[in-house]
């Protein structure tokens, strides 16, 4: 007599994902962290977009806050980023002095260093002071 179960493998992409190199997910976490954490990227998936409307700084001149709008986003390769500790991460600008442009470079090259992305694209928007709105993008892309 035959088995009526099905033999089709199991689709990868409700197993359960590795989490075994997360620390911050999970854990109550008081303070900014200085990386993000990353986990295996499932399959089929191309493009990964954050968006925060609450990333502070200040201005390095007058140390006025900056208040900005952040998006990211990646096409990630073999990890993603975990968005708990990318949280984090970007709490530890609020008391930190940056130009906008320089901001946006420093996640990029943030989300490179950590998640190993075909591309990256930061762009992030300065709500304005003194009526002025800035408008920065920084663009990554991985060598072939």
């Amino acid at each position: 007599m035959e088995s009526t179960e099905s033999t089709a493998p199991e689709n990868p992409s409700t197993q359960q994902p590795d989490t075994s190199g997360l620390t911050i997910l999970g854990g109550t976490v008081r303070h900014p962290i200085a990386h993000v954490e990353v986990f295996a990227a499932p399959r089929d998936v191309t493009l990964v977009r954050f968006t925060n409307d609450e990333l502070n700084s200040m201005c390095p001149v007058t140390q006025q806050p900056d208040l900005s709008n952040v998006v990211i986003e990646y096409v990630p390769d073999q990890f993603c980023v975990e968005s708990k500790s990318l949280k984090l991460y970007l709490w530890g600008f609020r008391d930190r002095a940056v130009f906008a442009e320089a901001l946006a470079a420093e996640i990029a090259g943030e989300i490179m260093r950590s998640a190993k992305p075909h591309r990256v694209t930061v762009t992030l928007t300065q709500r304005p002071r003194g009526g002025i709105e800035v408008q920065a993008v920084s663009e990554i892309v991985a060598p072939a």
